[in-house]
């Protein structure tokens, strides 16, 4: 999910810092123009962390600045197909439940949730179970599975990833701490 990864991008210095084109300088402009933008191939770009190089600079007719050439690292934030991610519900719609995985969020749709029929409650935010007492509303834990995935680089906002937590191992942690607990009585049950 996480990655540190080395990229070269062009940065545009204004002429107000052309005195200062320092490493510290390049990478201030490279975090305003690169953080929290999504890219196919490298995902989102967390943090730009250290500059290694900076090229000469170039003039293009009719622009202002100078633009440079650098080569940095940075922190990226890519969710793999299939992986397997503990996250948080941000938000929950008559749908499904919106879950944070890092810096992007992702649907968990209504029937990934549960076999059991979940009742959307829009007074207290959460979905309900209309079978037992569970409920999976804002501010839950979760543990999911990333089933699709479409990054949208010019709208980023409209990225979408698709989750599952219909799978063993999966859902809302106070559920999976509940089964496991429920597994080791019966255990010590069938010891005695």
């Amino acid at each position: 999910m996480y990655k540190r990864v080395r990229l070269k991008d062009t940065v545009e210095v204004p002429p107000k810092h052309l005195a200062d084109v320092t490493p510290e300088r390049v990478k201030a402009l490279l975090q305003d123009k690169l953080e929290g933008r999504m890219d196919e191939d490298v995902g989102s770009v967390v943090s730009v962390t250290k500059v290694h190089d900076i090229g000469e600079g170039a003039v293009l007719p009719g622009r202002p600045g100078v633009y440079y050439e650098a080569d940095f690292d940075a922190i990226t934030f890519d969710p793999d197909m299939q992986e397997v991610a503990d996250g948080t519900v941000v938000e929950v719609v008559e749908f499904g439940a919106f879950v944070g995985i890092g810096p992007i969020d992702g649907l968990l749709h209504v029937s990934q949730i549960s076999d059991q029929y979940l009742a959307f409650d829009g007074e207290n935010q959460q979905l309900a179970s209309t079978e037992s007492d569970e409920t999976l509303g804002v501010s839950d834990p979760v543990r999911v599975r990333i089933v699709t995935k479409s990054i949208d680089e010019r709208n980023p906002r409209d990225s979408k990833i698709g989750l599952t937590a219909k799978q063993p191992g999966l859902g809302k942690l106070s559920w999976l701490d509940r089964d496991r607990r429920r597994r080791e009585q019966n255990a010590t049950a069938g010891d005695e």
